[in-house]
């Protein structure tokens, strides 16, 4: 499947199957839907990744969010090598806690209070608790396609109905678990209309990412994001914002900043740790003071707030606030989006390229993808062959036709050329 040398990730892969589950820590690092071997990597600097065989890749997963800087970037691992000389861990308050959290509430100024977690996982389940909690109801409404971790509530199947009840959608999620989550498609003004109409004084809230990144990238359609805000209002339910992907992404804030919206409760996660593992939950101070040691809903953790993840997730955003990191970024996408579209085209190739700032997805489609259900129509046999074209020309993209890329300020003119030329030749030989 792959023409570089993989050799030392193939042992590894191999050793790894007996120890670890499926050889990998999360499954779509296994390459299941584009087929091969996992490839493991050593080390990470700038906007390349190095494996194990010494393969240089120019990285379009960037962590899945958090390596908007480059990797490695010489301040924030200054900052993390003087931090970690004090402790790695106090499991009592500590003052980069409080740095950390202006930071955030500069960048976002809807969150009046903030609790922080170790992952968005964490932060998502502690917040669904939160809005039932202060809105005593207990149904909790999602969009088909987006993902909020793996919280059990949230694992629920999407139906092909208007408005669908959950099903589990995992193995060991019991009916009763996500009885109270409802399922919708993204962008459906009907829909959500419809649901608040059946279970409106039992819904707690909607939680979406409100631009999608789970099934690639997908923006809202105009007037989408505003309408959850005044449905919600209405109906006294919570408008929850996952930002875990789309935090900082566009800019010192997130689509909420872009689009002028007010969420409830926003939830971010790795990006504000700097790649550390650190999620975050807040919102209104009469909402957050729901959660204990100041009101009923429970939450707590050892290692939230760990000094070593705010120092890093203090330094990364201190440097966004001041450099000119989005500016470069969004160029390169910017460049990326037009000429694949141009190659595209020149070569007959059906591809809709969908982008949010420094999120990316060409998606293998004649039809523009606003959902769930137009994203799974797209060519994944042919994204595949795609993946493994531009892995062998040095470019390593997630593993997924689902997936947003992720670009860096630390990606070049020249990193942004070897895919193209990637792409132009696989284009050109589906001609043959």
């Amino acid at each position: 499947m792959t023409g570089i040398q993989t050799s030392n990730s193939k042992a590894l892969f191999e050793r790894a199957s007996k120890s670890l589950v499926g050889g990998v820590n999360s499954p779509v690092r296994a390459f299941k839907s584009v087929g091969g071997n996992p490839l493991f990597i050593k080390k990470a600097l700038g906007a390349y990744l190095y494996d194990e065989d010494d393969n240089r890749f120019v990285d379009y997963i960037g962590c899945f969010g958090p390596a908007i800087l480059g990797h490695s970037h010489p301040m924030v691992v200054k900052a993390v090598s003087e931090s970690l000389e004090n402790g790695f861990c106090y499991g009592a308050s500590n003052s980069k806690e409080i740095e950390l959290a202006e930071l955030v509430k500069e960048a976002f100024p809807n969150m009046d209070k903030i609790r922080f977690v170790n992952s968005g996982t964490e932060a998502v389940m502690s917040a669904i608790r939160l809005a039932r909690g202060y809105t005593k109801k207990n149904k909790i409404v999602k969009f088909a396609g987006n993902y909020h971790g793996h919280v059990d509530a949230l694992l629920a199947e999407a139906g092909s109905g208007l408005a669908t009840f959950g099903l589990p959608g995992s193995a060991g999620v019991t009916p009763h678990t996500v009885q109270d989550t409802l399922i919708i498609p993204y962008n459906d003004f009907d829909a959500v209309e419809s649901i608040f109409e059946l279970e409106g004084g039992n819904i707690a809230g909607i939680v979406l990412e409100p631009v999608c990144g789970n099934i690639g990238v997908v923006n809202p359609k105009e007037g989408f994001l505003e309408f959850l805000r005044e449905i919600t209002k209405k109906n006294e339910a919570l408008l929850i914002f996952d930002e875990v992907m789309t935090g900082f992404r566009n800019g010192f804030g997130g689509v909420q900043t872009d689009y002028q919206i007010k969420p409830d409760i926003t939830i971010l996660g790795k990006i504000i740790g700097g790649g550390m593992p650190v999620g975050a939950y807040g919102g209104r101070s009469e909402i957050m003071d729901m959660v204990a040691p100041l009101g009923p809903v429970y939450q707590a953790g050892t290692l939230s707030g760990n000094p070593i993840a705010m120092t890093c997730g203090i330094a990364t955003l201190n440097i966004l606030k001041e450099e000119k990191s989005y500016l470069k970024a969004s160029y390169q996408v910017g460049k990326l989006a037009k000429n694949l579209e141009v190659l595209a085209e020149k070569y007959n190739v059906d591809l809709i390229i969908n982008t949010y700032g420094s999120m990316i997805t060409p998606f293998f489609s004649s039809e523009y993808i606003t959902d769930y259900q137009s994203a799974l129509k797209c060519d994944k046999e042919l994204f595949s062959k795609f993946f493994w074209k531009v892995l062998n020309d040095g470019s390593m993209i997630p593993p997924s036709q689902f997936e947003a890329w992720f670009v860096s300020a630390a990606h070049t003119e020249e990193d942004t050329d070897i895919i193209l030329d990637s792409a132009e030749s696989f284009f050109k030989g589906l001609k043959g």
